[in-house]
């Protein structure tokens, strides 16, 4: 018969991996604006960075979604995404991925599957949830929340520190703003394009000056993922070349490095989700732009955020010659 101690070992390992399979990746502190309904809205009020050194009170996030047909040796299994660092966040056209991507991008024929495994931005930034709508949301002791930024409401961010009339950051403890996310519907994705700033300054209140003082902002480069080593770098140009040739994700082989949501290491292994940014011991570089006709202009939402994605197809004859195309290269 099982202890006390044994029982509560396994529900703690069954809550943890149901919370991996949840957006966020289980992390609390992360505020997940994407379970708004449609119409809903919520009010954030941005902070600093905790890190001195960053102009920003954001850092930049560069993550590139593999897609596999399964998980081997399931049966039924679904589709999974398995999110992995690029590389052009330390360094300038180092990624092996986009390497390949780029080249992509010369053929027409071509161009969607390199969309498919184009790096995707998010931002990560901090603060207080003043106004909450999600019902099932509960603030943390530490009421400073995370919040991933896709690109559509980055850019609406972005746009206050532009403007002539903003004669204040709004992260100003005393003369800040609000921002209000609206969610919405478009195409039968999230849309958050009426989203806006708060015309009136407002101060920090007691309450949210005392959580500073008690908790301490983020350095939000902690929540970066870690570079890649060389080994994982081989790692994730095999996974790359296993996802465009439609195999299913192999656990024994990857699940030391890089899982999808939910899925333990081999062993038994604690959960690993790619969404939940790792340390990192060095701050975000952002990469050089590449050739214009090479580098596509479109950007993604965070994961959380996206409509589900189709199960891929079977290799097509275009996947057999892109990875025809790799493999002659490697061999040169």
């Amino acid at each position: 018969m099982a202890s006390l101690a044994e029982i509560r070992a396994r529900l703690q390992a069954a809550e943890n991996k149901q919370g991996g399979q949840s957006a966020g990746g289980g992390d609390k502190s992360i505020y997940p604006h994407w379970n708004m309904e449609e119409g809903q809205s919520c009010t954030i009020r941005f902070l600093p960075d905790g890190n001195n050194k960053n102009t920003f009170f954001w850092v930049e996030r560069q993550m590139i979604r593999l897609p596999f047909a399964g998980i081997k040796g399931e049966m039924d299994s679904k589709q999974v995404m398995v999110q992995v660092p690029c590389v052009e966040m330390w360094e300038p056209n180092a990624c092996p991925i986009l390497a390949e991507v780029r080249t992509w991008f010369k053929d027409k024929s071509l161009e969607e599957m390199g969309r498919k495994y184009w790096k995707k931005r998010s931002y990560i930034m901090q603060g207080f949830v003043r106004e909450n709508p999600i019902a099932d949301d509960t603030t943390p002791d530490n009421p400073i929340r995370k919040f991933i930024i896709g690109p559509q409401l980055f850019a609406t961010i972005k746009a206050v520190l532009m403007d002539p009339e903003t004669e204040e950051l709004p992260t100003d403890a005393l003369r800040g703003l609000d921002f209000r996310i609206t969610k919405t519907s478009k195409g039968g994705y999230a849309d958050y394009s009426t989203s806006k700033w708060s015309r009136k300054e407002s101060a920090l209140t007691e309450t949210e000056a005392a959580a500073i003082e008690a908790h301490n902002l983020f350095d939000l480069n902690t929540f970066l993922p870690k570079r890649p080593s060389e080994v994982e770098l081989r790692v994730i140009k095999e996974m790359f070349e296993a996802s465009v040739d439609g195999q299913p994700y192999d656990t024994e082989r990857w699940g030391q490095y890089f899982r999808p949501a939910g899925v333990q290491a081999p062993g038994g292994g604690s959960n690993s989700d790619a969404e939940t940014p790792a340390p990192a011991p060095a701050p975000v570089a952002k990469a050089a732009p590449a050739p214009v006709a090479e580098t596509p202009a479109w950007e993604d939402e965070p994961a959380e955020a996206s409509a589900p994605v189709a199960k891929p197809a079977a290799p097509t004859q275009k996947a057999e010659d892109i990875l025809a195309m790799i493999r002659s290269r490697q061999q040169k």
